[in-house]
């Protein structure tokens, strides 16, 4: 049984890999540095995540 799961990790490695090593490419020179990082959806995710993080651990703390 625990060889089947190392070979499944080895697999799992080796098919992931390539994916996490595959770079982003660079920049044009016509890129202003404002527009360099995309902020999207999910900062606003992030943030809401954590005021309900939040509130959660207050309302056990009243308790």
């Amino acid at each position: 049984m625990r060889k089947i799961t190392y070979i499944s990790y080895l697999l799992i490695l080796l098919f992931l890999l390539p994916a996490l090593l595959h770079a982003q490419p660079g920049f044009d020179d016509d890129v202003n540095d404002v527009n360099d990082v995309p902020v999207d959806g999910g900062l606003s995710l992030l943030v809401a995540a954590g005021i309900g993080y939040g509130a959660k651990k207050l309302k056990r703390k009243s308790k």
